[in-house]
C-alpha cells in the first residue's frame, strides 16, 4: 500500500464585492413592507426621464417578485436585481414611457 500526502487545497476565494450600477434615482424602501415599495416606485417613476434607471432598495421578500411583476404590468423594464450586503436588494427599473 502506498500512502500519498494529500495536496493542500487552494484557499477559498472571497466572493466578489457587489457592484450596483448607478441609477438616476434611488428609492430607499428598506424596512418597508408590501405594498409600500411599489407605491413609492409608482409615485416617483415620473421624476426621471424616459430611459433612465430607478433603483429601489427593498428588503421585503415580496418586493423581489412584486416589483418585476409591476414592471411587466406597467410596461417598464426590470433591468436586474442585485443582492445587497446588508440584506435585501437593489431592484433596477428602466422607465419606458
Amino acid at each position: 500500500m502506498i500512502w500519498r500526502k494529500k495536496s493542500p487545497e487552494p484557499p477559498a476565494e472571497a466572493p466578489a464585492p457587489v457592484v450596483v450600477p448607478p441609477a438616476a434615482l434611488t428609492i430607499d424602501a428598506l424596512g418597508r413592507k408590501c405594498p409600500i415599495p411599489i407605491i413609492m416606485l409608482a409615485e416617483r417613476v415620473g421624476e426621471v426621464p424616459v430611459g433612465a434607471v430607478i433603483s429601489v432598495l427593498a428588503d421585503d421578500p415580496a418586493a423581489f417578485t412584486d416589483i418585476p411583476a409591476w414592471c411587466r404590468l406597467k410596461s417598464h423594464q426590470h433591468v436586474e436585481s442585485y443582492e445587497l450586503p446588508q440584506g435585501g436588494w437593489a431592484i433596477h427599473v428602466r422607465r419606458q414611457y
